[in-house]
């Protein structure tokens, strides 16, 4: 099956230079940013579509996109992709893995840098509706203290979203999520 789409491998980014694909990708998922739009108030726009390397790589394996370098339009193989992604993010494997289930459940998954997490985490998608979870991913042996938990929670309570944290298990290839609720006795 021939690849719909196109993007080009910018160091930590990937651009999808044509508005038309930008657009009909975006449509597919909210997948990306449109540049120069913070809050797209349409899917379709006539601007170049940014992808950050997880999405980039969820979509190369998903067969949807097919990544380049370069004016000689270089092929970059999946596993490149996946292994500039750990140059950029830390605990990439884990993070995609966090970000493939979330997408695999149906979930729209944005970056969550704003909120002071991973992801934020919608069921329908920016712009429709607001982000119900806000998630962090954890190491199954990492550590957090009561002072993360509790500045994680109020952040989340204020912008009125569940606190979430993903913990990825590389072993069985499982992710658990464990959901805070906050409640006043």
């Amino acid at each position: 099956m021939p690849t719909a789409y196109e993007a080009e491998l910018l160091e930590g980014r990937l651009v999808v230079w044509d508005p038309k694909q930008g657009s009909d990708l975006y449509k597919l998922g909210f997948y990306g940013k449109p540049v120069g739009i913070t809050k797209p108030k349409t899917c379709e726009f006539n601007v170049p579509l940014t992808l950050d390397l997880i999405e980039g790589l969820y979509l190369a394996e998903k067969g949807l996109l097919s990544v380049y370098r370069g004016a000689a339009r270089e092929p970059v193989s999946i596993g490149e992709l996946g292994e500039r992604g750990k140059r950029w993010h830390e605990a990439f494997d884990l993070k995609y893995a966090v970000y493939k289930d979330l997408r695999e459940r149906g979930f729209i998954v944005t970056p969550g840098i704003k909120f002071g997490c991973d992801f934020a985490v919608y069921e329908k998608g920016p712009g429709i509706d607001h982000a119900p979870f806000l998630v962090s991913l954890k190491t199954r042996y990492g550590r957090i203290t009561a002072l993360e938990i509790v500045r994680a929670g109020r952040l989340a309570t204020t912008v009125k979203k569940r606190f979430v944290i993903a913990v990825p298990d590389p072993k069985t290839q499982k992710i658990r999520y464990l959901a805070f609720r906050w409640w006043k006795p």
